[in-house]
């Protein structure tokens, strides 16, 4: 059964922004820039028909516009027991609607709903037990200013991940672009008559 999620690519000029913030802190297993997304929404292990439906789902979903995607800060997942450091992306009105769109999707094709609290974000380290609270508030302390990264999102993947302790590699195994139909009228100046 394959493990499936959909999301947000991140593209290499700002995967490679964030390799700046690698390194520096015991304990913490940097994800490779390759596999840095934007989950929208977390499946886990399906079957085969899910999986189908998923797809079917999100290739007839409403046409949108592409959109800004904006990652403005370093935090910690975890509390007093940090398992993930992140960079933290702003929730705006249209990254909020396709999430919720997806969350519908999955749920019409057979998944259970999310309990979680959506807060979007990008992973960038995993944390055993050696990154302990004090650690990682010192690393995010000294990691310096974190200037805002900007990139507009043109289509939404769907990824499967190999069954492994903290997910990776990632892998799309379809796209769908973003996008508005010139037909629909949606992107037409008034007429002036």
């Amino acid at each position: 059964m394959p493990r499936l999620f959909t999301g947000l690519e991140i593209p290499p000029e700002i995967a490679q922004r964030l390799t700046l913030f690698r390194g520096g802190l015991r304990g913490a297993r940097w994800i490779e820039p390759s596999d840095y997304h934007v989950t929208l929404r977390f499946l886990g292990e399906v079957d085969g028909g899910l999986a189908a439906d998923l797809d079917a789902g999100l290739a007839e979903a409403r046409a949108r516009a592409p959109f800004t995607v904006t990652l403005d800060g370093l935090a910690s997942f975890g509390g007093d027991r940090p398992r993930a450091v992140y960079a933290s992306v702003v929730l705006t009105p249209d990254l909020a609607d396709i999430q919720e769109e997806h969350e519908r999707i999955a749920r019409r094709a057979g998944a259970e709903p999310e309990c979680r609290r959506f807060t979007p974000h990008v992973t960038l380290a995993r944390l055993n037990r050696e990154a302990d609270a004090g650690a990682v508030a010192r690393y995010l302390g000294e990691a310096g200013v974190f200037p805002p990264l900007t990139f507009t999102a043109t289509r939404v993947a769907l990824y499967s991940a190999r069954t492994s302790r903290g997910g990776g590699p990632y892998r799309v195994e379809a796209a769908y672009p973003l996008w508005l139909d010139d037909a629909s009228g949606l992107d037409d100046e008034p007429d002036e008559d």
